[in-house]
Protein backbone atom coordinates (compact mmCIF):
# COMPACT_ATOMS: atom_id res chain seq x y z
CA UNK A 1 0.00 0.00 0.00
CA UNK A 2 1.63 3.60 -0.78
CA UNK A 3 2.78 5.32 2.25
CA UNK A 4 2.34 9.31 0.74
CA UNK A 5 3.31 11.20 3.93
CA UNK A 6 2.03 14.72 3.56
CA UNK A 7 4.68 17.62 4.90
CA UNK A 8 4.73 19.32 7.57
CA UNK A 9 3.96 23.79 7.32
CA UNK A 10 6.95 25.78 5.67
CA UNK A 11 9.43 26.63 7.46
CA UNK A 12 12.34 29.32 7.12
CA UNK A 13 13.18 28.50 3.67
CA UNK A 14 16.61 30.38 4.00
CA UNK A 15 17.79 27.59 6.63
CA UNK A 16 21.22 26.19 6.59
CA UNK A 17 23.30 25.06 2.91
CA UNK A 18 22.96 20.84 3.82
CA UNK A 19 19.46 20.46 5.17
CA UNK A 20 17.32 17.77 4.16
CA UNK A 21 14.71 18.48 1.61
CA UNK A 22 13.52 15.37 0.44
CA UNK A 23 13.81 11.55 0.66
CA UNK A 24 12.67 8.25 -0.82
CA UNK A 25 12.83 5.75 0.70
CA UNK A 26 12.19 2.28 -0.92
CA UNK A 27 9.85 3.59 -3.35
CA UNK A 28 8.42 1.94 -6.16
CA UNK A 29 6.85 3.44 -9.08
CA UNK A 30 4.07 2.44 -11.93
CA UNK A 31 1.60 3.74 -14.47
CA UNK A 32 -0.87 1.60 -13.73
CA UNK A 33 0.10 -1.81 -13.39
CA UNK A 34 3.09 -1.45 -15.17
CA UNK A 35 6.17 -1.29 -12.78
CA UNK A 36 8.93 1.66 -13.91
CA UNK A 37 11.27 2.05 -10.95
CA UNK A 38 11.54 -0.14 -7.51
CA UNK A 39 13.78 0.45 -5.04
CA UNK A 40 14.57 3.80 -4.92
CA UNK A 41 15.80 5.16 -1.57
CA UNK A 42 17.90 8.41 -1.21
CA UNK A 43 17.70 11.56 -0.24
CA UNK A 44 18.28 15.26 -1.67
CA UNK A 45 19.71 18.39 0.82
CA UNK A 46 19.37 21.52 0.14
CA UNK A 47 22.47 23.03 -2.47
CA UNK A 48 23.01 19.42 -3.84
CA UNK A 49 23.52 19.92 -7.58
CA UNK A 50 22.59 16.34 -9.11
CA UNK A 51 22.37 14.82 -12.77
CA UNK A 52 19.83 12.48 -13.35
CA UNK A 53 21.74 9.96 -16.54
CA UNK A 54 20.52 6.59 -18.09
CA UNK A 55 19.46 4.97 -21.27
CA UNK A 56 16.56 5.98 -22.58
CA UNK A 57 13.37 4.29 -21.03
CA UNK A 58 15.16 3.63 -17.88
CA UNK A 59 12.71 5.70 -16.21
CA UNK A 60 14.35 9.11 -16.08
CA UNK A 61 11.39 11.04 -16.74
CA UNK A 62 9.15 9.14 -14.02
CA UNK A 63 11.22 10.10 -11.05
CA UNK A 64 10.99 13.73 -12.39
CA UNK A 65 7.54 13.74 -12.11
CA UNK A 66 7.72 11.55 -8.75
CA UNK A 67 10.22 14.51 -7.34
CA UNK A 68 7.64 16.80 -8.56
CA UNK A 69 5.01 15.56 -6.82
CA UNK A 70 3.03 14.90 -10.03
CA UNK A 71 3.19 11.08 -9.61
CA UNK A 72 2.77 9.20 -6.24
CA UNK A 73 4.41 5.86 -5.31
CA UNK A 74 2.77 2.80 -5.38
CA UNK A 75 4.51 1.29 -2.43
CA UNK A 76 7.14 3.18 0.00
CA UNK A 77 7.73 6.71 1.01
CA UNK A 78 8.19 10.60 -0.18
CA UNK A 79 8.91 12.62 2.73
CA UNK A 80 9.42 16.15 2.78
CA UNK A 81 10.57 16.60 6.46
CA UNK A 82 10.97 20.57 6.93
CA UNK A 83 8.50 22.34 4.55
CA UNK A 84 6.35 21.34 1.52
CA UNK A 85 8.63 22.00 -1.59
CA UNK A 86 8.34 24.75 -3.96
CA UNK A 87 9.97 23.41 -7.16
CA UNK A 88 10.05 25.33 -10.23
CA UNK A 89 10.11 23.21 -13.77
CA UNK A 90 12.16 23.94 -16.85
CA UNK A 91 11.08 21.63 -19.53
CA UNK A 92 12.33 20.27 -22.90
CA UNK A 93 11.54 23.20 -25.13
CA UNK A 94 9.94 21.35 -27.74
CA UNK A 95 7.19 20.55 -25.01
CA UNK A 96 6.10 24.02 -24.78
CA UNK A 97 3.51 25.38 -27.47
CA UNK A 98 3.93 28.45 -29.27
CA UNK A 99 0.70 29.02 -30.98
CA UNK A 100 -0.59 31.29 -28.31
CA UNK A 101 1.08 35.00 -28.81
CA UNK A 102 2.24 35.53 -25.39
CA UNK A 103 4.57 37.71 -24.13
CA UNK A 104 7.67 36.43 -22.66
CA UNK A 105 6.49 38.71 -19.95
CA UNK A 106 3.46 36.85 -20.03
CA UNK A 107 4.74 33.51 -19.58
CA UNK A 108 7.10 34.18 -16.81
CA UNK A 109 4.01 35.29 -14.57
CA UNK A 110 2.63 31.89 -14.91
CA UNK A 111 5.16 30.69 -12.19
CA UNK A 112 3.44 33.08 -9.62
CA UNK A 113 -0.11 30.85 -10.52
CA UNK A 114 0.70 28.72 -7.81
CA UNK A 115 0.98 31.66 -5.15
CA UNK A 116 -1.84 33.28 -6.20
CA UNK A 117 -4.68 30.99 -5.57
CA UNK A 118 -7.52 30.34 -7.84
CA UNK A 119 -9.37 32.92 -9.88
CA UNK A 120 -7.43 35.45 -8.74
CA UNK A 121 -5.01 37.50 -10.89
CA UNK A 122 -1.15 38.64 -10.49
CA UNK A 123 -0.95 41.92 -8.75
CA UNK A 124 1.79 44.32 -9.20
CA UNK A 125 3.95 42.65 -7.00
CA UNK A 126 4.16 39.60 -8.84
CA UNK A 127 4.88 41.80 -11.92
CA UNK A 128 7.50 42.91 -10.09
CA UNK A 129 8.98 38.95 -9.07
CA UNK A 130 8.43 38.33 -12.67
CA UNK A 131 10.63 41.52 -13.85
CA UNK A 132 13.53 40.49 -11.42
CA UNK A 133 13.52 36.87 -12.51
CA UNK A 134 14.34 38.19 -16.28
CA UNK A 135 16.64 40.46 -14.88
CA UNK A 136 18.12 37.39 -13.43
CA UNK A 137 18.72 35.41 -16.12
CA UNK A 138 19.60 38.49 -18.45
CA UNK A 139 16.58 38.74 -20.76
CA UNK A 140 14.59 41.71 -19.20
CA UNK A 141 14.70 43.82 -22.10
CA UNK A 142 12.70 41.18 -24.02
CA UNK A 143 9.61 41.13 -21.64
CA UNK A 144 7.32 42.31 -23.79
CA UNK A 145 8.36 40.21 -26.56
CA UNK A 146 6.60 37.33 -28.01
CA UNK A 147 8.08 33.87 -27.22
CA UNK A 148 7.77 32.13 -29.93
CA UNK A 149 10.17 34.75 -32.02
CA UNK A 150 12.69 33.82 -29.50
CA UNK A 151 15.88 32.24 -30.01
CA UNK A 152 16.21 28.57 -28.62
CA UNK A 153 18.53 30.27 -26.25
CA UNK A 154 15.78 32.83 -25.48
CA UNK A 155 13.03 30.58 -24.76
CA UNK A 156 15.60 28.55 -22.54
CA UNK A 157 15.84 31.38 -20.41
CA UNK A 158 12.36 32.59 -20.62
CA UNK A 159 11.61 29.01 -18.96
CA UNK A 160 13.82 29.17 -16.34
CA UNK A 161 12.84 33.13 -15.28
CA UNK A 162 9.32 31.34 -14.93
CA UNK A 163 10.77 28.72 -12.91
CA UNK A 164 12.79 30.89 -10.50
CA UNK A 165 9.24 33.36 -10.18
CA UNK A 166 7.86 30.41 -7.58
CA UNK A 167 11.06 31.26 -5.61
CA UNK A 168 11.54 27.70 -5.57
CA UNK A 169 13.44 25.48 -3.34
CA UNK A 170 14.11 22.88 -6.05
CA UNK A 171 15.04 23.49 -9.73
CA UNK A 172 14.10 20.35 -12.22
CA UNK A 173 15.74 20.50 -15.61
CA UNK A 174 14.65 17.97 -18.09
CA UNK A 175 17.14 18.29 -21.06
CA UNK A 176 18.30 22.14 -20.75
CA UNK A 177 21.05 22.08 -23.79
CA UNK A 178 18.94 19.66 -25.90
CA UNK A 179 19.71 21.07 -29.75
CA UNK A 180 22.01 24.12 -28.74
CA UNK A 181 25.05 24.21 -30.71
CA UNK A 182 28.23 24.86 -28.51
CA UNK A 183 27.78 28.42 -27.68
CA UNK A 184 23.89 28.16 -26.60
CA UNK A 185 24.78 24.88 -24.20
CA UNK A 186 27.83 27.06 -22.78
CA UNK A 187 25.49 30.26 -21.90
CA UNK A 188 23.00 27.64 -20.66
CA UNK A 189 25.22 25.99 -18.22
CA UNK A 190 26.68 28.97 -16.82
CA UNK A 191 23.53 30.27 -16.45
CA UNK A 192 22.44 27.30 -14.39
CA UNK A 193 25.76 27.21 -12.40
CA UNK A 194 25.21 30.77 -11.28
CA UNK A 195 21.98 30.49 -10.11
CA UNK A 196 22.83 26.82 -7.92
CA UNK A 197 25.22 28.44 -6.38
CA UNK A 198 24.28 32.31 -5.83
CA UNK A 199 20.65 31.10 -4.52
CA UNK A 200 21.98 27.79 -3.23
CA UNK A 201 19.35 25.98 -5.01
CA UNK A 202 19.23 22.41 -5.21
CA UNK A 203 18.96 21.78 -8.98
CA UNK A 204 18.20 18.22 -10.65
CA UNK A 205 18.86 17.87 -14.24
CA UNK A 206 18.49 15.15 -16.66
CA UNK A 207 20.32 15.25 -20.02
CA UNK A 208 21.35 12.43 -22.49
CA UNK A 209 24.82 14.89 -22.67
CA UNK A 210 27.51 12.94 -20.70
CA UNK A 211 30.27 15.79 -21.50
CA UNK A 212 27.60 18.51 -20.35
CA UNK A 213 26.49 16.92 -16.68
CA UNK A 214 30.02 15.43 -15.39
CA UNK A 215 31.40 19.45 -16.02
CA UNK A 216 29.04 20.66 -14.10
CA UNK A 217 27.11 18.43 -11.50
CA UNK A 218 28.54 17.32 -7.82
CA UNK A 219 26.45 14.16 -8.30
CA UNK A 220 25.15 11.80 -10.54
CA UNK A 221 22.21 9.76 -10.13
CA UNK A 222 22.26 6.51 -11.97
CA UNK A 223 19.34 5.34 -13.28
CA UNK A 224 19.16 1.76 -15.38
CA UNK A 225 19.64 -1.75 -15.54
CA UNK A 226 17.02 -2.04 -12.32
CA UNK A 227 19.45 -0.33 -10.59
CA UNK A 228 19.25 3.42 -9.37
CA UNK A 229 22.76 4.57 -7.19
CA UNK A 230 23.57 8.59 -6.07
CA UNK A 231 26.90 9.41 -5.95
CA UNK A 232 29.36 11.65 -6.30
CA UNK A 233 30.74 12.85 -9.52
CA UNK A 234 34.11 11.98 -9.04
CA UNK A 235 33.09 8.32 -7.92
CA UNK A 236 31.00 7.48 -10.38
CA UNK A 237 34.24 8.47 -13.17
CA UNK A 238 36.78 6.83 -11.23
CA UNK A 239 35.16 3.11 -10.59
CA UNK A 240 33.56 2.46 -13.46
CA UNK A 241 30.26 3.05 -12.91
CA UNK A 242 29.19 4.51 -16.46
CA UNK A 243 30.36 1.32 -18.41
CA UNK A 244 28.45 -0.76 -16.29
CA UNK A 245 25.12 1.61 -16.77
CA UNK A 246 25.86 1.76 -20.37
CA UNK A 247 26.81 -2.00 -20.77
CA UNK A 248 29.88 -0.77 -23.67
CA UNK A 249 33.51 0.29 -22.66
CA UNK A 250 33.56 4.01 -21.68
CA UNK A 251 36.57 6.13 -21.20
CA UNK A 252 36.81 9.55 -19.45
CA UNK A 253 39.48 12.08 -20.38
CA UNK A 254 40.52 15.27 -19.35
CA UNK A 255 41.08 18.29 -22.12
CA UNK A 256 41.98 21.74 -20.80
CA UNK A 257 40.62 21.15 -17.22
CA UNK A 258 37.35 19.68 -18.83
CA UNK A 259 36.23 16.39 -18.50
CA UNK A 260 35.16 14.36 -22.14
CA UNK A 261 33.50 11.23 -22.07
CA UNK A 262 34.07 8.77 -24.89
CA UNK A 263 32.97 5.67 -26.10
CA UNK A 264 36.23 2.97 -26.14
CA UNK A 265 37.27 0.54 -28.88
CA UNK A 266 36.23 -2.84 -27.09
CA UNK A 267 34.68 -6.00 -27.77
CA UNK A 268 36.77 -6.46 -31.07
CA UNK A 269 35.68 -2.77 -32.23
CA UNK A 270 38.59 -1.25 -34.42
CA UNK A 271 39.79 2.08 -32.89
Amino acid sequence: MTDYIAPPARRDRHAATGQELVSFTEVSLAYGRRPVLSGLTFALHQGDYVGIVGPNGAGKTTLLRALLGLLRPRSGRIEMPCRPLRCGYVPQLQTVDEIFPLTVLEIVLMGRYGRLGPCRRPRPADRGVALAALEEVGIADLAGQLYRDLSGGQRQRTLMARALACDPDLLVLDEPTNDMDLAGEHATMALVDRLQAERQLTVVMVSHYLNVVVNHVRLLALLGNGDFRLLPTEQVLEAGHLQKLYGMPIEVAEVRGRRVVVAAPGNGERP
